[in-house]
């Protein structure tokens, strides 16, 4: 089959390589160009090395982008990891229309930061769409869907690079081929399950210590290892990474208020959260790098708030 492939990153640049080693026709690759001083993206770079077609246009609604897919008489076109629009006239081009991946299972958890909410919600499933995109945001018919569990300690990390990456390439080669044989379904969204969360930044990230232990822990996963859930210890902002959570059973074990340090070891620090603590294992000062907590806490000085009884 004739594909282009709309897209940027590493998963984009997975998808293309799926698809030329099972001997696939890319015959044109679409990507967003990059700004002043960034490195080459992953996907135009693999295309260029291929020796494809490569655009990079600023807007995908431009008469120049569809007249880029159009003269390439392409069968399909697949979308993995776009973030410029794709209106209708675009994506309607290719004989068989545009296919899309999102790494949620629609309608719940559209998006941009679709892999964070569920897991800084404590869900323990999430999954992957295929779908037909339209000028709604991942509003399409859906094609395919596939599950994937989240366990109770895994990290946005976890949950991206050993399920829905891997499992996202090989469903977009599925939905392309269930669509050019004319065999697929193309089921409408149930809006009164839909929902929209938006970017998973600054202000999402922030730790209140306030909040209940598995609400602050599930925080952490979400954000490891980007955007990094952060707070401020012993003044400096940090970025936290690797932790464990120690929910507490009785009241007696209760020592002091949320936010506080309350024991120091070796490589770790233990803050109080409602109902328990974290200990912080990973931790990135602000504009320095990944430390054990217990580094960190001893180049600055950093002291436990109260004695624990062990």
């Amino acid at each position: 089959m004739r594909i282009a492939i709309i897209g940027q990153q590493d998963f984009g640049k997975a998808a293309l390589e799926a698809f030329v080693a099972r001997g696939d026709q890319i015959v044109g690759v679409f990507c967003k160009p990059e700004k002043p001083g960034e490195k080459p993206d992953a996907l135009r770079a693999a295309a260029e090395g291929l020796g494809l077609k490569v655009f990079q246009f600023a807007s995908l609604k431009s008469a120049e982008a569809e007249q880029a897919m159009r003269d390439l008489d392409v069968d399909i076109g697949v979308m993995a990891y776009v973030l410029q629009f794709a209106p209708q006239s675009f994506v309607n081009i290719p004989k068989h229309g545009t296919i899309q991946y999102h790494p949620s299972l629609l309608p719940k958890y559209r998006g941009p930061s679709s892999i964070n909410w569920p897991i800084a919600r404590g869900d323990s499933e999430t999954g992957l769409t295929i779908f037909r995109p339209t000028d709604g945001l991942d509003e399409g018919p859906v094609i395919l869907q596939k599950t994937c569990p989240i366990g109770p300690d895994a990290t946005l990390g976890d949950v991206y690079f050993n399920s829905l990456f891997p499992l996202g390439v090989a469903a977009l080669l599925e939905a392309a081929d269930l669509v050019m044989e004319g065999k697929h379904q193309e089921v409408a969204q149930d809006e009164s399950q839909a929902s929209y969360e938006g970017w998973f930044k600054a202000e999402e990230s922030k730790i209140n210590w306030a909040n209940h232990v598995d609400q602050v822990y599930n925080l952490i996963r979400a954000c490891n290892p980007a955007p990094g859930a952060w707070c401020e210890l012993g003044g400096v902002k940090v970025s936290i990474f690797d932790c464990r959570k120690h929910p507490i059973r009785r009241f007696a074990e209760v020592i002091g208020k949320p936010g506080e340090v309350v024991k120091i070891t070796e490589t770790s620090i233990f803050i109080n959260a409602q109902g328990g603590q974290i200990e912080v294992l990973k931790l990135r000062p602000d504009g320095g790098k990944k430390m054990e907590a217990g580094e960190f806490a001893r180049s600055c000085g950093l002291q436990s708030e109260k004695k624990s009884s062990d």
